[in-house]
Formats: structure tokens, sequence, C-alpha cells
């Protein structure tokens, strides 16, 4: 299946390799050929790029990744809303699906949005200074923890569907960041963290951890 939000790329693409593919011009023009096999790749890879498989979440206990990734930081913080908290730090590529999903059911308390630079997702200070969207949620239980879609080098565009005092189902559809991007989970000090540096997780699919002991 494929996102939503690619179509406004790629139905132009694929309108102009249509338009290049019937022009009998090649002979004349050569560069048109190269320039219509470059719009084909670039259709190919956006084609791929805004895949969204869809995904049923995982029944058992515990907070869901929200995004597909690579571990690539974990360290305590003093988050604003919520003071002494953890922060897991996912760093999606090019390559990774770039739609996020809703971890755990509850409801959003609030969303910010916040403009700034266009650091590589995969340095750390993306986190702190890059254009990001912020969402507090609490779940059915009372417990809170923040999601963070961070823009990188190369996206631009942050998508973000929460309304706050809206309820949320596991799984539901949060948000989507076009191109190489960052999520962070801020949760609360005392949170049973279940992945590690370096681990691959997918949204739906991973369990990175508890609020509780079970």
């Amino acid at each position: 299946m494929i996102a939503p939000e690619g179509k406004v790329i790629l139905i132009p693409l694929l309108l102009l390799v249509i338009a290049g593919a019937g022009l009998n011009t090649w002979q004349s023009f050569p560069a048109l050929k190269w320039i219509n096999l470059t719009l084909a790749l670039l259709t190919l890879f956006s084609l791929y790029f805004f895949r969204d498989p869809q995904r049923p979440p995982l029944k058992e206990k515990g907070l869901l990744s929200p995004a597909d990734g690579k571990i690539v930081q974990i360290i305590e913080v003093e988050d604003t809303e919520m003071g002494k908290a953890k922060q897991i730090s996912i760093f999606l590529s090019v390559f990774n699906v770039h739609s996020q999903r809703v971890p755990e059911t509850g409801k959003v308390i609030w969303k910010k949005y916040h403009p700034g630079k266009f650091l590589a997702a995969f340095n750390h200070k993306a986190s702190l200074n890059n254009e990001q969207t912020e969402v507090l949620f609490e779940t059915k239980d009372g417990e809170r923890y923040k999601i963070k879609q961070i823009a990188g080098l190369i996206a631009r565009r942050i998508l973000n569907y929460m309304e706050v005092d809206n309820p949320v189902e596991r799984g539901d559809r949060l948000g989507f960041i076009r191109f190489g991007s960052r999520v962070d989970i801020i949760i609360p000090h005392d949170f049973k963290i279940a992945v590690s540096l370096g681990d691959v997780v997918k949204g739906n699919q991973h369990i990175i951890g508890s609020f509780h002991e079970d």
C-alpha cells in the first residue's frame, strides 16, 4: 500500500514520465531520454519510499515503537513537562517506512510545533535544534509520554494528525515525515526499557518497554 502523503509527489512524477515516454523526439534531443530515465528512477524510488505496509499492532503489553528505524540513542533527560525522564531516539533512513503510529491507547494532552534547523537526523543535536512536532499523550492508565517527530537534513515536511483532547487507539496513524528523519520517545524515569542501542525496530511490531514491571 502507498501512503497518501506520497500522492503530491508521485502523481506529478508519473505524469511527467508518461508524457516523456510519449514523445518521439529523442533522436533530435538525446538529453530528453536521460531526463525521462532520471524521472522514472525517481518515480520508482518514491514508490518504494512512500510504501505504507498495513501492520496490525501487537497485542502483548508494553509501549509499541512508533516508527521504523534504528535505535541510536538512549539517555536520561530533564523534560519541561515530565521532569526527570528517559529518551529513546530512532533514526529513520530514506530506506525506512516513514509513517508513525500511536504506541498506546489513550488521549492527546497537547501538541506543539517548534521551528528549527535541519541538521542530519543522526546528529544527536537534532533532538534539540531541528524543526519538530511534539505530542504529549496520556494512556488509559494515566501514564504520560511524548513523541517527537524531528525533521532531518533532507526531510523538510512533518505531517502530524493528532488533535488535542482526542482519544487515540494503539496503532492509529500518528503522522508522516517525508524523507530521512528522527523520532524521539520521552518516557518517565522509571520506564522499563526493552530495547538497546543499535536495535532495528518496526512501528506496531516491536515493544520498546513498559511503564511497570509485569
